[in-house]
This record gives structure tokens, C-alpha cells and sequence, in this order.
């Protein structure tokens, strides 16, 4: 068992956990902080238009900050539930064209 799964284990058993993604739309960059369940955190820095994805506690917390001329500012607070990727099913997946990744952007 890793660290993760230790982490995310109660005494009813496993928390269930979300797998997340946050898109950094700004031309700066920002850290991503999430905190959940039983001591559970995860601060990652996401450059300009970069993606992050990461696996989280279903009811953790996820904040978005930025540094200003005052210090740390407060950009976004969000839930993870806000922040879940959606994987397309096996029969939405099939209308694809083959090669097509469903999580890439047209411009």
C-alpha cells in the first residue's frame, strides 16, 4: 500500500477520491493548494496555460493563489467536485475519430 491509499484510508475504509484537473488560463502563475480529508494536502505550482491533473479526497478543497504586490492573493476557491475530469464512456468514445483525444481544446 503507498502513501496515498494510507492517507486516504478511515476506519469505515477507503475515502473515495476524484481524479481532477485545473487549466491555468492566466499569463501568470498560480499554486494550486487542496486539502481534504484526514490531513490530506497537495500544493502544486501551474505555470501559464499549463494542466494539472491530480487525485483528490471527493470533499477536499481546492484554492488557487497568486502572489500580488501585497503578498498572496486569493484567486479562486473551488471544490473538487467543480474540478473532476469526465471520462468520456466506452460508446460516446466510439463517435470519435480514430486518434482524437476527447480532452484537447480546438481553437
Amino acid at each position: 500500500m503507498d502513501r496515498v491509499d494510507q492517507l486516504l484510508q478511515d476506519d469505515a475504509g477507503l475515502v473515495p477520491t476524484l481524479d481532477c484537473g485545473y487549466r491555468n488560463a492566466s499569463d501568470r502563475m498560480v499554486i494550486l493548494r487542496c486539502c481534504g480529508h484526514r490531513q490530506f494536502y497537495l500544493e502544486r505550482v501551474v505555470f501559464p496555460f499549463e494542466m494539472l491533473t491530480f487525485s483528490c479526497p471527493a470533499q477536499a478543497r481546492v484554492e488557487i493563489w497568486t502572489h500580488g504586490l501585497g503578498g498572496p492573493e486569493l484567486v479562486e476557491s473551488l471544490t473538487a467536485d467543480e474540478l473532476m475530469l469526465m471520462v468520456p464512456t466506452p460508446a460516446a468514445a466510439k463517435d470519435l475519430p480514430f486518434g482524437e483525444s476527447p480532452w484537447l481544446e480546438s481553437s
